[in-house]
């Protein structure tokens, strides 16, 4: 039977049950060791194992930080918790967490500057050993200040020029996305690309922009607005209104991209034929909604953000990586499949850009739709 709470069991205590030294018990049940029988015979480890079983022990954390100067824990600053992306994101950085005998404290910040900063500092009150960032700002400074205290960190999912982060290739996506709406004849083109201190819709932006002009054809409008159903929606509306409205709209979030179908469809506009639409992340609503949309593996991002930041905790040299990119095909830019998406032309394209540069500057048309 357990030991009650108050009457934590010791690793002397297992050690006398079994008749083995303490030093061979804390070898045996420490959870980084992935061998325990190089330690003693395979009767002893199971007898070991067994008696702590018996016993209730759970390995004690708080012992190792002080021995370590380790807590064991890192800190997951998300924009929002629980969407996809970020769910996903997590879910890899949970995994690896388990893995060390590890736990992932989270919090959001909903990209404000000054919850950013508050969440930050109450994680390290909480002696984090490292922080992932998953809302990085382009446009602040505040990832500087975090370096200068020696705090280890990554990035994940947006980068920033001066830090070590793991993204997507999100230059190679907005090339590949506007590749498909080229071969397909497109001509008259725009992207939706979410704030501008978001990398991710910056580069996804750039990058189609960038291959749509050295096609020879007129740049797209880059629309700047939030990237969900409604802004999606306005975005549309406002295209609508103009004299140049597009044959061939990229949203680099599927979430925009729904509310692109969906004021599309209510004006009496036909997908693709009037309209071809593709988005980003391929979430679940993609498939059911015949979106064709760019993937990448979220969950593999969140697994190298925190494995790199092993790495740095380790005294390793670190760079950033970039995870690449595969475009799924459905009816919102070919209508020739059949519904649900499925055929042999529904398979992934993938990125044969492994590593893109930063974008360089450029004009494009940037257009903020009215509220």
């Amino acid at each position: 039977m357990p030991t009650r709470i108050n009457q934590r069991p010791t690793q002397r205590q297992i050690a006398a049950q079994v008749g083995v030294s303490v030093t061979t018990v804390s070898r045996i049940l420490n959870p980084d060791e992935s061998h325990p029988e190089r330690w003693a015979s395979p009767e002893t480890v199971a007898a070991i194992q067994q008696a702590a079983a018996q016993l209730g022990y759970r390995h004690n954390a708080l012992a190792v930080s002080l021995r370590t100067s380790r807590s064991q824990t890192v800190g997951v600053l998300l924009p929002v918790v629980g969407d996809f992306v970020t769910a996903s994101i997590y879910s890899g950085i949970d995994d690896v967490a388990r893995e060390h005998g590890m736990t992932a404290l989270t919090a959001s910040t909903l990209d404000e500057p000054v919850l950013r900063a508050e969440r930050t500092f109450s994680l390290l009150d909480h002696l984090v050993d490292g922080i992932i960032f998953a809302d990085a700002h382009l446009d602040e400074d505040f990832l500087d200040s975090v370096a200068t205290q020696a705090v280890p960190f990554t990035l994940v999912h947006r980068r920033h020029p001066d830090h070590v982060c793991v993204t997507a290739d999100d230059v190679a996506a907005g090339r590949l996305a506007a590749q498909h709406f080229i071969d397909l004849g497109r001509r008259r083109m725009a992207v939706i690309s979410g704030p501008r201190f978001m990398s991710t819709g910056v580069d996804r932006a750039q990058g189609f922009v960038d291959a749509i002009v050295e096609a020879g054809l007129p740049a797209p409008t880059v629309f700047d607005s939030a990237l969900n159903v409604k802004s999606g929606g306005d975005a549309t509306r406002a295209m609508l209104a103009s004299s140049h409205f597009p044959d061939a709209i990229f949203a680099v979030h599927d979430g925009a991209a729904l509310g692109v179908l969906s004021v599309l469809r209510h004006e009496g506009l036909s997908v693709p034929d009037d309209v071809a639409v593709i988005g980003f992340y391929d979430t679940p609503m993609s498939s059911a909604m015949e979106l064709t949309s760019i993937n990448v593996d979220l969950n593999n991002m969140g697994r190298r953000a925190l494995e790199l930041l092993l790495a740095r905790l380790s005294d390793q040299q670190i760079e950033s990586e970039v995870c690449p990119v595969t475009l799924t095909v459905r009816r919102s830019t070919d209508p020739s499949l059949p519904p649900g998406g499925h055929g042999p032309t529904a398979e992934p394209l993938t990125s044969t850009v492994q590593r893109a540069p930063h974008p360089a500057e450029s004009s494009p048309q940037h257009v903020n739709p009215a509220p």
